[in-house]
């Protein structure tokens, strides 16, 4: 019993960590690190502007109160929380020498980071399956996809990726810490996270990587389906207007999940050591920064109604341009 108590207290002890000290980009020079906060700053301030923008302009016009753009409006709230996980803090260690982050800290922006990450993937998979019954079953869309339904897709979408990822953190929370703290990073990572442990991870890994694959791999499988069933359905389609107009409604959906795919499969699914940690960070940027930066350009500048209801929204002449989106309407 006095070996098993002194064991535990070695292994108390162990665990000296209480803080992380998140690099970042410190390895770029100062002319081009200012540089490169006022970039991001400016790239994360558009990226919180846009994003509401999308939601008020779904919220206000009545003419956009349709399962598709609910769908959207729910992802660019989703991109706000998303991209702010991270960049506040990466904002922050740009201009303070102090770049330190608590353990608790660490884990709960890697937690919310994953776990916003899961809802993305699963909500993408529900705006497919909303393309898949708008182009498939026209005549069927408004009995299947009703507000009730829509709602209860979105949150099983947000419960989801958080009951989900939250297994996972409570293995990461088990980890002990008792060595360098330092994250060559920007954020807190699960990757580098793993590197830094005093113990055994093996066990982290392989639950992780299954988790992660589920998620990932189970919803891309989905969306492909989807997709696999409206190209079959638009080739069917005997005018080329016709073929045209449906494709374009798919089209800012498709632009979305090649790049939340890609990035992941770029960060997560390649071999460890595969890519340099200044490439990862790279993607990571982009994944963080990046995206949810063009989700807004994604939906508006592709899609007329949306560019129509923002022309109503600054516009003086309101009652013309009401019109002509009644028209396209």
């Amino acid at each position: 019993l006095q070996g098993k108590l002194k064991l535990e207290m070695e292994e108390a002890n162990e665990t000296t960590v209480a803080e992380f000290m998140l690099l970042g980009f410190s390895g770029v020079c100062d002319k081009f690190q200012m540089f490169l906060f006022f970039v991001l700053l400016l790239t994360y301030l558009v990226t919180l502007t846009g994003n509401s923008l999308i939601i008020l302009i779904v919220w206000m016009d009545h003419q956009l109160h349709t399962p598709m753009y609910f769908f959207i409006s729910n992802l660019s709230f989703l991109e706000i929380w998303f991209t702010s996980v991270t960049s506040p803090k990466m904002l922050l260690n740009f201009l303070s020498d102090n770049k330190t982050i608590s353990f608790l800290a660490c884990m709960a922006q890697s937690y919310f980071y994953f776990a916003l990450g899961a809802a993305e993937f699963i909500l993408l998979v529900v705006m497919s399956f909303d393309r898949y019954v708008a182009i498939c079953h026209p005549l069927r869309y408004a009995a299947i996809m009703k507000q009730r339904l829509c709602i209860q897709l979105v949150f099983v979408s947000w419960v989801g990726g958080f009951l989900v990822i939250g297994l996972r953190m409570v293995l990461m929370c088990k980890l002990r810490f008792c060595g360098p703290n330092v994250i060559n990073h920007f954020f807190c990572d699960s990757i580098p996270l793993f590197q830094l442990s005093c113990t055994d991870t093996q066990v982290i890994k392989r639950v992780d990587s299954i988790l992660l694959s589920a998620i990932v791999l189970t919803s891309l499988c989905l969306t492909m389906m989807s997709y696999a069933c409206i190209f079959y359905s638009i080739l069917r389609i005997p005018s080329a207007t016709g073929r045209q107009k449906a494709f374009a409604t798919c089209a800012s959906h498709l632009t979305v999940v090649t790049m939340a795919y890609g990035s992941c499969f770029a960060l997560y699914g390649s071999p460890s050591g595969y890519l340099s940690l200044e490439i990862n960070k790279g993607v990571a940027l982009l994944n963080t920064i990046v995206y949810p930066f063009l989700n807004p350009f994604i939906y508006s500048l592709r899609n007329k109604s949306v560019k129509l209801a923002l022309s109503i929204a600054f516009s003086h002449d309101r009652t013309k341009l009401f019109l002509k989106l009644c028209y396209a309407s």
